[in-house]
């Protein structure tokens, strides 16, 4: 039996299929859209048996050149670009694309692992998987919560495992290809690099500067989510996927140095000290954000600890050394 991986080539995806080739599993139809050509080299450490453009793959899926021959699907594939105003693109991508998919997935009785989102709480100040909290602020934010929303009619009556996962702030291996989308973690490692600093908001929404806070998620521990859901098939629900923990954007950029002055042999130094040296500097809080901008995130981890992951999150200091000593090997 097959694993259809879609958003193969992207972030989560490409970590989620090299996490199945950890365990062995490589008969994989990764599914991608390579019109940004750069998105293969995820796939280059990796084994599958096919690539298939995503619109050619849904129309072999509905025309059933798949019927009997999958065990599960784990779409990870979307436009998760925030700013996009194309409304109708991405109803179409985000949400008609999931549908469909939704649909086969359960006429076949396969299992079907998705990817929604923490956009889908928006302006929310508690961060439950619960309809009294979800306000998307965005399109993106709404294509997610609508699609998660038409799950939650279909689970009474499920053939078989319907999971989401509201994906908060991920970073790590395989996001370069992002560009301006890619995580804070990235982009302070990049400007480290070439301006021997890390720059951070000044403060906003009543938080000091840099002390905003966001539940940032290493992507090691999102592909470990997504296993454990596809090793238990009786588990269905939309599920909250980061720490639990809020930390602040200063702990990341001082993660973030002083895992990258470690690389050069140089002891950990704490924030003020930083400060100090010139390697943090805060800038103006951007107008096109006010009103607009995340302060604080932090999942619930009730209901998926209630499923049965009960395995730690690495936090901000363990999953930005990881991923810097990672980077600094692919450079």
């Amino acid at each position: 039996m097959y694993t259809i991986v879609t958003g193969a080539a992207g972030f989560i995806g490409s970590n989620v299929v090299r996490a199945l080739n950890e365990r062995g599993v490589t008969k994989i139809i990764a599914v991608d859209n390579l019109k940004r050509a750069e998105k293969f080299k995820n796939l280059v450490d990796c084994e599958i048996a096919d690539y298939l453009d995503k619109e050619g793959f849904i129309e072999r899926l509905l025309a059933g050149h798949f019927d009997g021959a999958v065990g599960a699907v784990l779409h990870q594939g979307a436009c998760s670009d925030t700013m996009e105003q194309d409304g109708h693109y991405m109803m179409e991508n985000n949400f008609r694309y999931s549908l469909a998919m939704l649909d086969w997935c359960q006429e076949q009785k396969v299992q079907f692992l998705y990817a929604s989102s923490a956009a889908t709480y928006g302006g929310s100040s508690e961060f439950r998987e619960e309809r009294a909290f979800e306000a998307p602020l965005n399109v993106y934010g709404y294509s997610k919560f609508l699609f998660d929303q038409i799950v939650r009619q279909r689970l009474p009556e499920a053939t078989a495992q319907i999971a989401g996962f509201r994906y908060f702030n991920v970073y790590g291996p395989r996001e370069s290809h992002k560009g301006r989308m890619a995580s804070v973690a990235f982009h302070h490692y990049n400007q480290f690099r070439a301006e021997g600093k890390v720059k951070l908001f000044e403060g906003c929404d009543g938080y000091g500067n840099g002390e905003q806070k966001r539940d940032f998620v290493y992507v090691g521990d999102v592909a470990k989510v997504n296993l454990f859901f596809l090793d238990h098939p009786d588990q269905s629900g939309i599920f909250n996927v980061g720490t639990g923990r809020a930390q602040s954007f200063n702990d990341l950029a001082t993660a973030n140095v002083n895992s990258c002055r470690a690389l050069q042999g140089k002891p950990a130094e704490p924030l003020d000290a930083l400060l100090k040296q010139g390697f943090i500097e805060y800038i103006a809080f951007p107008e096109a954000l006010k009103g607009k901008y995340q302060s604080f995130t932090q999942a619930d981890l009730g209901k998926l600890r209630q499923a049965g992951y009960d395995a730690p999150f690495a936090s901000v200091e363990e999953g930005v050394a990881q991923y810097v000593q990672w980077l600094n090997r692919h450079v």
